[in-house]
């Protein structure tokens, strides 16, 4: 089974920056769909960015502007960029692997999460 950790969550002050990484233990980053989702207490997990592997990439509106994804298929990291911080970017965040095809989902992998928490 594939391993994803996610790393670089912490404290930061309203305004403030921080880059989220994922490592997978396998070098899928380049066939998959990627992911950054984030749950924060008492609400749904969102999805917050994704990245196709044709680098097609989307954004929940509340993140665009100021969260960023990309991979670097080499490496086999993928990052989430986030600047100008609000406290409702407070959450875990989730790194998410999956690849789809031929009508089928031939995995689905989750990490287990980054708290991320900006102060006001």
């Amino acid at each position: 089974q594939v391993q994803l950790v996610e790393s670089g969550g912490g404290l930061v002050q309203t305004g403030g920056s921080l880059r989220l990484s994922c490592a997978a233990s396998a070098r899928i980053v380049s066939i998959s769909v990627m992911g950054w989702y984030r749950q924060a207490p008492g609400k749904q997990r969102e999805l917050v960015a994704r990245i196709t592997n044709g680098d097609n990439t989307n954004y929940t509106v509340s993140v665009k502007g100021r969260l960023i994804i990309s991979r670097d298929n080499a490496k086999n990291p993928v990052y989430l960029q986030m600047n100008s911080l609000k406290p409702e970017d407070t959450a875990v965040y989730y790194c998410n692997a999956v690849f789809e095809r031929y009508g089928r989902t031939w995995y689905d992998y989750w990490g287990q999460g980054t708290q991320v928490t900006v102060s006001s």
